[in-house]
């Protein structure tokens, strides 16, 4: 079985060799490893050419935003299984993607998700936050609790079948399209109960303006995907954050 696995990238030359060697160094080897880049200037593009023929495919040029770019990276996509790995995230270790995939086989299932951890930028070997995966299944999905995105490993056909992410999306296309798959299409699934990535802390969705967006954009998500919510349930996530704050 051939896993595409799917690095997004822009001027992010400081960690993106963590990102490319935590691919590189897994036991699987069925691995087609796709870099888009948004043309960046800051060394990012010498790094990721400095691996040769390691990097199946490699695109750099500009493009309108994140969710474009991993629209790319999936039209390139020609594995049997697709996974996204941001460029400030790296795999807990190398047989993560064995992992995966001896799931998915064992549960004859098309998608995969397990949990992801949360650590300090300047000590990798901290956590901040433990995002716990287990209560995050389609029914929860109205109060916006939903599997930790770069954990979320899809069959291809189903996004050939079910549409790429919407970019008209700031923050949560990752949000609608789980919801999508999952929840208006019912795929199946499995859950593996461990932390499989590690997150540096930071990125898109952390701001307090962003939080804001991205709460208004997961009612958006929940009302065009026909999941019955409001402002309050949606809110009531924020106790389990929390929580995870405390499982470190």
């Amino acid at each position: 079985m051939k896993i595409s696995i799917i690095t997004v990238v822009w001027n992010n030359a400081q960690t993106i060799k963590d990102a490319i060697d935590s691919v590189l160094g897994q036991t699987y080897k069925n691995i087609e490893y796709i870099i888009i880049d948004g043309a960046s200037t800051d060394g990012t593009v010498e790094i990721v050419q400095s691996y040769g023929d390691k990097i199946s495919k490699f695109v750099s040029e500009p493009d309108n935003g994140l969710y474009d770019a991993m629209n790319k990276g999936l039209a390139l996509a020609s594995g049997d299984i697709v996974g996204i790995l941001n460029s400030d995230d790296f795999y807990m270790d190398e047989c993560v993607i064995e992992k995966v995939i001896n799931v998915l086989k064992a549960n004859n299932v098309d998608s995969i998700f397990a949990d992801l951890v949360y650590v300090k930028a300047n000590d990798l070997e901290k956590t901040v936050r433990y995002y716990d995966s287990s209560t995050c299944f389609p029914a929860n999905f109205k109060k916006a609790m939903y599997p930790a995105h770069p954990t979320f490993f899809v069959k291809r056909e189903i996004y050939e079948k079910y549409g790429y992410f919407k970019t008209d999306y700031k923050i949560a296309a990752d949000f609608d399209l789980m919801a999508r798959f999952l929840y208006t299409y019912k795929i199946s699934y499995a859950y593996l109960p461990e932390a499989i990535i590690k997150m540096r802390v930071g990125g898109v969705s952390t701001s307090l303006k962003s939080l804001y967006i991205n709460t208004l954009e997961q009612l958006r998500v929940c009302r065009e995907n026909g999941i019955k919510t409001n402002i309050w349930l949606i809110l009531l996530k924020y106790p389990s954050k929390l929580l995870g704050l405390m499982r470190k």
